[in-house]
């Protein structure tokens, strides 16, 4: 069977890197039997992918396959280019952004900042202006969440029983991240290493939550997995489509949310849109720290420069894209929210197929 079959190559390859399986919620006994056997070479993951591949028709699980190889091609010391692995496991080709595109967006927020200092002096003191304290994290993404959650079963049915646990950590390459685990149920982590503004707050509970991540998957597993019985929707793998299409549906899903629901943010909204060019500043930074031999040290200073980021914020960017499970995953966020933002548009009927179908990536472009 297919599926059962991509399953298993999924879970043979998370074995190589702790991360790149980042749900599963499928047969427990296949990921047991997984675990027992010895650790597959990556050039027999690399064959076992190929015929795979050779057995399925052009589709959503073709694509996720696909991705797979060429993942696992990389984990066999096979020499491929940074970008030419960007756009095998994602489907989209990371390019350079020319800095005249952050030039503008900067000289829209120096007329938005008008003030002493210099922008960067200017912007990360907006950004300061608002910082939560982190005792008061928990309880303000829970707020944020119910408002967010009220909006998304205004556009979809939520399955019974689905919920969110929340918690604050430390140490962490990200700034939140959300654990499906199955059952309808999430566990979302807010790193609080960083200061978290109330924007910041507020675009990581919804992109997280509802309508972002755990609204997703409680619905695809509802709808694709105990309706359907597509199987291989119960695993959750970093390098593929899948991930492009779903942090795009996050990103998507704070717009939308923004649009409907008053935070009391509206000023700094305006301020977080003209700012919104720079975030292709990271993808620059990773073809720059993977493609074209920059230091650290540059990858950060550019990103201090280019995406008006704080130094620590800027060395937290760089760890994340240093990252086994993360490396190639900077363009996600900002290719997959500009994706599912046209494949979308005005019609919040296409927002709820991304929230419950089988999407592929490909579809969007």
């Amino acid at each position: 069977m297919p599926a059962v079959r991509y399953l298993r190559l999924g879970l043979q390859i998370g074995r190589h890197v702790d991360g790149i399986v980042d749900a599963y919620f499928g047969p427990p006994e296949l990921a047991a039997a997984v675990d027992a056997e010895p650790l597959r070479d990556p050039l027999e993951l690399v064959s076992s992918a190929e015929e795979l591949l050779a057995d399925l028709e052009d589709g959503w699980l073709h694509d996720q396959v696909a991705a797979l190889h060429t993942y696992a091609r990389a984990l066999a010391g096979d020499r491929i280019s940074y970008a030419d692995e960007v756009e095998g496991c994602y489907g989209v080709r990371p390019t350079h952004t020319d800095e005249s595109v952050f030039a503008a967006a900067h000289e829209q927020l120096d007329e938005l900042l008008a003030g002493h200092g210099t922008l960067t002096e200017r912007y990360r003191a907006w950004r300061n202006a608002t910082v939560v304290p982190n005792e008061e994290v928990v309880d303000r993404v829970a707020a944020v969440m119910e408002e967010a959650r009220a909006w998304t079963r205004r556009l979809v049915d939520l399955p019974d029983g689905e919920a969110v646990d929340l918690a604050v950590v430390r140490d962490e390459p990200w700034l939140a991240f959300n654990h499906y685990l199955g059952k309808l149920r999430s566990r979302v982590e807010v790193n609080v290493d960083l200061p978290i503004s109330a924007l910041d707050l507020v675009h990581l509970a919804i992109h997280e939550t509802y309508p972002g991540h755990h609204a997703e998957r409680a619905l695809k597993e509802q709808i694709l997995v105990r309706e359907r019985g597509l199987l291989e929707e119960t695993i959750v793998l970093v390098p593929t489509p899948q991930s492009l299409v779903s942090e795009g549906i996050a990103e998507l899903a704070v717009d939308l949310v923004h649009a409907d629901v008053d935070f009391g943010l509206a000023g700094d909204l305006t301020i977080e849109r003209a700012h919104e060019p720079c975030r292709w500043a990271a993808v620059n930074a990773a073809l720059m720290l993977h493609d074209e031999g920059a230091t650290e040290a540059d990858a950060q200073a550019y990103l201090e420069r280019w995406g008006l980021m704080p130094p620590e914020l800027a060395a937290h960017l760089v760890r994340f894209a240093t990252e086994p499970t993360s490396r190639t995953y900077v363009i996600t966020y900002s290719a997959g929210r500009d994706l599912c933002r046209r494949y979308v548009g005005d019609d919040p009927a296409r927002f709820a197929r991304l929230l419950t179908d089988q999407v592929r990536g490909r579809d969007l472009q």
